[in-house]
C-alpha cells in the first residue's frame, strides 16, 4: 500500500523540518537527508494528486512540501517582510476582491444618511420630537465640538479605537447570520449621522459639522463600510459557495476574513489618531479636512492599485499552505 510504504519517510521529514528551525543543530548528513526527503515527498504529492487520492493525505503532503520547501531553500520571510507583504499584497487583495460589497454598503449608508438628513431638515416638527430646543442648542453650540476635547488626546484615541474596533468586529462577525445584523448596524449609524447633521445644518453650523467629521470620518466610515462588506460577503458564501463545497468556501473566505479583520484594525488605529490629534487641533479647517482626504486617497490607492495588481497575480488573501495546516475532507 502506498501510504504504508512511505509514511515513515513523511514522519522523518516532519522531524527534520522541525529540527531545521535551529539549523546549527543539524549535521551535513541530516541536511542532505532533508533535501532528499523533500524531493521524494514532492513526487509523492504529485502521484497522489494525479490519482485523485484521499483529501486528508493530499492536505498533509501539501503542508509537508510547503514547509519542506521553506526549510530547504531558506525562503521563509522575516517578520518585517511579512508585515510589508501584508500591507502591500494580502490586505489590498482582500479589499479589492470584496470591493463591490463594501462599495454597496457605502452607497446604502450614504443613501440613508442623505434621505434622513433631507427629511429632518424639511420637517422641523420631526426634529423637535427627537430633542428639546435646549438640548439642540447644547449640541450645536457645545457638545458636538467639545466631544473631541473631552480627554487628553492619547486617552481619547485609545477610547475611540476600542469602540470602533468593537463595532467593526461585530459587523464582520455578524456576516455569518446572513448579513441581517450588518444592515441594521449600518442603518443605525447612518441615522445617527443624519440626526447630528440636520441639527447642525439647521443651526447654521454646517462648516463646523463637516470640519469636525471629515478629517477622521472619511477613513473611519470607510473602515466600517469595509467591515460590513466583508461580513456580507461571508454571509453570502453561506448561501452560495459557488463551485466550491460550502465547507471549503467558508474556510477560504474565513481565513481571508482574518486578514481583513487585522487590516481594518490598523485602519481604525489610524483614524483614531486623526480623530484625537488632528480633528480637535488648531489647524485651519482646510488643513484638517485635507489630511483626511489625503489619507482616504491613500487607502483608495492601496485598494485599486496594489490590490488590483495582487489579485491579477493570483493572490486571494488566503493563508499560504505553510500556515493552513493539514486539510480535512468536507462535504457541501
Amino acid at each position: 500500500m502506498f501510504v504504508s510504504r512511505h509514511v515513515a519517510e513523511w514522519d522523518r521529514l516532519e522531524r527534520l523540518i522541525r529540527q531545521a528551525a535551529a539549523p546549527r543543530r543539524m549535521s551535513g548528513v541530516e541536511v542532505d537527508e532533508l533535501v532528499d526527503l523533500y524531493q521524494r515527498t514532492a513526487t509523492h504529492l504529485s502521484v497522489v494528486q494525479s490519482s485523485g487520492g484521499d483529501p486528508v493525505l493530499v492536505g498533509r503532503l501539501s503542508s509537508l512540501v510547503a514547509r519542506g520547501r521553506s526549510a530547504v531553500t531558506g525562503t521563509r520571510r522575516g517578520a518585517l517582510k511579512d508585515v510589508v507583504r501584508f500591507l502591500t499584497v494580502d490586505f489590498p487583495a482582500v479589499l479589492y476582491r470584496a470591493r463591490w460589497w463594501w462599495i454597496g454598503t457605502t452607497a446604502f449608508f450614504l443613501l440613508v444618511t442623505v434621505a434622513w438628513t433631507a427629511f429632518l431638515l424639511t420637517h422641523p416638527d420631526a426634529r423637535s420630537q427627537i430633542a428639546s430646543p435646549q438640548e439642540v442648542q447644547q449640541l450645536v453650540n457645545h457638545d458636538f465640538q467639545d466631544y473631541y476635547k473631552q480627554a487628553p488626546a492619547h486617552d481619547f484615541a485609545a477610547k475611540v479605537f476600542t469602540n470602533n474596533a468593537l463595532i467593526a468586529g461585530m459587523t464582520i462577525g455578524s456576516g455569518l447570520l446572513l448579513g441581517i445584523p450588518v444592515i441594521f448596524l449600518l442603518y443605525q449609524n447612518a441615522l445617527n449621522v443624519a440626526v447630528d447633521a440636520s441639527f447642525l445644518i439647521a443651526g447654521h453650523r454646517t462648516g463646523l459639522f463637516f470640519g469636525l467629521i471629515l478629517p477622521h470620518g472619511l477613513l473611519e466610515l470607510t473602515t466600517i463600510f469595509v467591515a460590513a462588506g466583508l461580513g456580507l460577503k461571508l454571509g453570502w458564501t453561506v448561501v452560495d459557495p459557488g463551485r466550491r463545497t460550502r465547507g471549503q468556501a467558508l474556510a477560504e473566505e474565513g481565513r481571508a476574513l482574518v486578514v481583513g479583520a487585522v487590516g481594518t484594525t490598523l485602519m481604525l488605529f489610524i483614524s483614531g489618531l486623526i480623530e484625537a490629534f488632528v480633528t480637535p487641533s488648531g489647524l485651519p479647517t482646510w488643513a484638517r479636512v485635507g489630511i483626511g482626504v489625503l489619507v482616504e486617497c491613500g487607502f483608495l490607492w492601496v485598494v485599486f492599485v496594489l490590490g488590483r495588481r495582487a489579485v491579477n497575480a493570483g493572490v486571494t488573501g488566503d493563508l499560504d499552505l505553510e500556515r493552513r495546516g493539514d486539510t480535512l475532507p468536507t462535504s457541501g
